[in-house]
C-alpha cells in the first residue's frame, strides 16, 4: 500500500453516522479524519428516538454514562385517532439486547456527546469548514480535495487528504453519492410537516403521540430534559411563509397546550419526508452511509437508528481489512446485509404515514377495525411489542449456514431429535440474527451486560465447554490471529468449578455463570453449541460442539480471511 496516505478512513460528515464511525474506528486503533463542512455541528433537534441496537452500540463505543443523561427509556407510542381514542399502544418491554427497546432523545445533545467522544482517540482528527469537492481513487488510496473555510470567510485554501477510504455520511444532498454515480430511487411525498420544539414542556407528559386525525395528523412528543416536539401536517394550500405567522401557530397548538401563546420556543422548521435508498453503498474505496444512503420518514424514529446500524456494520470489516485480517472484497457485505433491511424500515415508515394521513371514510373503516383487532390478544400484543419492526437478518454476508456444515446427514433430522416439536422451538437458523445480552456473573463482577465480558471484537462461545479443547493446535493458531476471544457460557452454580478447570488452557477461557437462565433458555430452543459472534454482535455461525473446528475454516473464508498454514 501507499506509506504516504494521512488516514486510514476519511469520514466526510460530522452527523451522528460520521461521528459514531468515527468512535468506532478509534476505538478499534485506525487512523480518522472527519471533514464537516459546517462550522459546527447542526444544533436544531432532529431524530429523537433511539433503539435498543444503537444503544447497544453506545455501548460498544463506551459512552453509556455521556449519552444516557440526555434520553428517557421505555418511550411508550400511541397511535390515536381524532377523538383521542387509542387504536394501537406500542410498549415493548422486552430488554433482550440489554437495553429498552426504544428510547426518547434529544440529538443535538448527543451529537455533542458523540463529538467529544472522538477526544479519546489521537488517531482521530475533526475538521470543521471543510468541504468535499473531489475525488480521485488509485489502486491503493483516495485523494479528497477538501475547500477550507466556510460562507463569509475566505475559501480560497485548498487541502488534499489521502484516504486508504472514503465514507460519506454527509447526508440525502451527498457528495460522495453523486460521485459515486449511483441512483437515489424512492418516493418524496410532497406532503409538508411542521416540526415545532419548545422548551419548558407545558404538558409535562412522557412519552409519545401519534395523531392519526383526519382534520389534521399531529405528532407530540416527550422528550429529555423538558422539551416538547409537535409535528403538524400542513395542506397544500398553506405555504411555509404561515410558521412565521404566531396566529397561526396559536391555531395549531390551541387544541394541544392550555395557552399556546405562552411557550419557550427553540425552534420551528418545515421538512418534507423521503422515502430513497442508494443503488449501491459501494464503489471501490469510496462508501456511505446514513442518510447519504437512504432517506426514510420519522415515523417510527428509524432513520437515526438505521445511521448507527450502517457504522456499526461498517466499523468492524473496515478494521478486517486494514488490519489485514480480511481483503478488500470484504466490504462487499456491507453493502449486501444493510441494504435489503434499510429497504424494509423505509418502506414499513411509508406504510405507517399513510395510516396517519387518511381521510375520513377511511379513517373510519381504519378505526373500526382497531377496535377489532385490540380485542385479539396476539394481534394486540404484535403492536405492543413492537414485533412488526423488521429486525436485521443476514442470509448472505459475513455468515455461514450452521445446517450445511453437518456431513453426511440431514441437519434437520439431528434438529427434530434435539428439539422435539412439543416443546415449540425457534425452528429458524440463528445464524444472521443478533445474538442476546443478559446480564451474567464472571470472576470480574455480578450483574455484567454480556458485552463488556466479551470485549469489541469477535467471540467464539460455548455452552456448557470450553472452546479451546474444541479446536486443534491449528484451529487455535487462527483464533489467535483473528484476535476471538474465548467464552464458556455456564450454568451459575458451576461456573467457580470452571473457571478452575480451565485455568491451563492453552488460550484464555473468558467462563461466564448464567445470572438469570437467559442464556440456556436460547440454547435450549435451538440445536446448537457453538457460537461465533461478530464485533456487531451477529451470529455469523452456529454448529453442534463436533463441527467447531470447520465451522472455523467456513468464517474465515466468509469474511475473506486466508488463514496462514500451520
Amino acid at each position: 500500500m501507499n506509506s504516504t496516505v494521512d488516514t486510514d478512513v476519511l469520514v466526510v460528515g460530522a452527523g451522528p453516522v460520521g461521528l459514531t464511525l468515527a468512535n468506532l474506528l478509534g476505538a478499534y486503533g485506525q487512523r480518522v479524519t472527519v471533514a464537516e463542512a459546517r462550522a459546527e455541528l447542526i444544533d436544531y433537534p432532529r431524530g429523537v428516538g433511539l433503539d435498543d441496537e444503537s444503544y447497544r452500540t453506545i455501548q460498544t463505543m463506551g459512552l453509556v454514562d455521556e449519552i444516557g443523561r440526555h434520553t428517557v427509556p421505555h418511550h411508550i407510542m400511541r397511535l390515536v385517532n381524532g377523538k383521542g381514542q387509542v387504536l394501537v399502544t406500542n410498549d415493548p418491554a422486552t430488554e433482550d439486547f440489554g437495553w429498552p427497546r426504544k428510547s426518547g432523545f434529544v440529538q443535538p445533545l448527543v451529537d455533542r456527546e458523540l463529538l467529544a467522544g472522538l477526544d479519546r482517540f489521537d488517531s482521530v482528527d475533526v475538521r470543521f469548514r471543510h468541504r468535499l469537492e473531489e475525488l480521485t481513487e488509485t489502486d491503493d488510496h483516495v485523494v479528497a480535495t477538501l475547500r477550507v473555510g466556510g460562507p463569509g470567510e475566505d475559501e480560497s485554501a485548498v487541502r488534499h487528504v489521502t484516504a486508504r477510504y472514503v465514507v460519506g455520511c454527509e447526508g440525502g444532498r451527498s457528495f460522495t453519492r453523486n460521485w459515486m454515480g449511483v441512483g437515489f430511487e424512492g418516493k418524496s411525498p410532497s406532503t409538508r410537516w411542521l416540526v415545532i420544539d419548545v422548551d419548558n414542556d407545558p404538558l409535562g407528559t412522557p412519552n409519545v403521540y401519534l395523531g392519526a386525525d383526519p382534520k389534521r395528523p399531529y405528532v407530540s412528543i416527550g422528550l429529555p430534559h423538558a422539551i416538547r416536539r409537535w409535528e403538524f401536517m400542513l395542506f397544500d394550500h398553506e405555504p411555509d411563509e404561515l410558521v412565521n405567522d404566531p396566529a397561526f401557530m396559536v391555531q395549531l397548538l390551541t387544541d394541544h397546550v392550555p395557552d399556546p401563546t405562552r411557550l419557550d420556543i427553540i425552534g420551528q422548521r418545515v421538512f418534507t419526508h423521503h422515502g430513497r435508498i442508494a443503488g449501491s453503498f459501494r464503489k471501490g474505496r469510496v462508501l456511505i452511509a446514513g442518510d447519504a444512503a437512504h432517506l426514510m420518514p420519522v415515523w417510527l424514529g428509524q432513520g437515526w437508528n438505521s445511521g448507527i446500524r450502517d457504522a456499526t456494520n461498517l466499523a468492524w470489516k473496515l478494521t478486517s481489512v486494514l488490519r489485514g485480517q480480511a481483503s478488500d472484497t470484504l466490504l462487499d457485505s456491507y453493502d449486501v446485509e444493510r441494504r435489503n433491511h434499510a429497504q424494509a424500515m423505509i418502506d414499513l415508515n411509508m406504510t405507517a404515514g399513510s395510516i396517519m394521513k387518511s381521510d375520513r371514510k377511511i379513517a373510519a373503516l381504519r378505526d373500526t377495525a382497531a377496535a377489532a383487532l385490540n380485542l385479539v390478544p396476539t394481534v394486540k400484543s404484535y403492536f405492543t411489542d413492537m414485533r412488526f419492526k423488521p429486525m436485521p437478518r443476514y442470509d448472505r454476508g459475513v455468515v455461514v449456514d450452521a445446517t450445511s456444515r453437518i456431513p453426511g446427514v440431514a441437519a434437520e433430522r439431528i434438529a427434530r431429535r434435539l428439539i422435539p416439536r412439543i416443546d415449540a422451538p425457534d425452528d429458524r437458523s440463528p445464524v444472521g440474527t443478533q445474538f442476546i445480552q443478559p446480564r451474567v456473573n464472571t470472576q470480574d463482577g455480578y450483574g455484567l451486560l454480556l458485552d463488556d465480558v466479551l470485549g469489541s471484537w469477535w467471540s467464539i462461545a460455548a455452552w456448557g465447554n470450553s472452546p479451546a479443547r474444541l479446536l486443534d493446535a491449528a484451529g487455535l493458531d487462527r483464533v489467535r490471529e483473528l484476535g476471538a476471544t474465548l467464552v464458556c457460557f455456564v450454568p451459575e452454580r458451576q461456573r467457580v468449578w470452571a473457571e478452575k478447570e480451565y485455568t491451563d488452557s492453552p488460550l484464555p477461557v473468558v467462563v461466564v455463570g448464567d445470572a438469570d437462565g437467559s442464556l440456556k433458555r436460547w440454547f435450549d430452543n435451538r440445536p446448537v453449541g457453538t457460537l461465533f459472534l461478530r464485533p456487531d454482535r451477529f451470529v455469523a455461525a452456529a454448529c453442534l460442539a463436533q463441527e467447531t473446528p470447520a465451522t472455523l475454516t467456513s468464517v474465515l473464508k466468509a469474511m475473506s480471511h486466508a488463514p496462514k498454514e500451520v
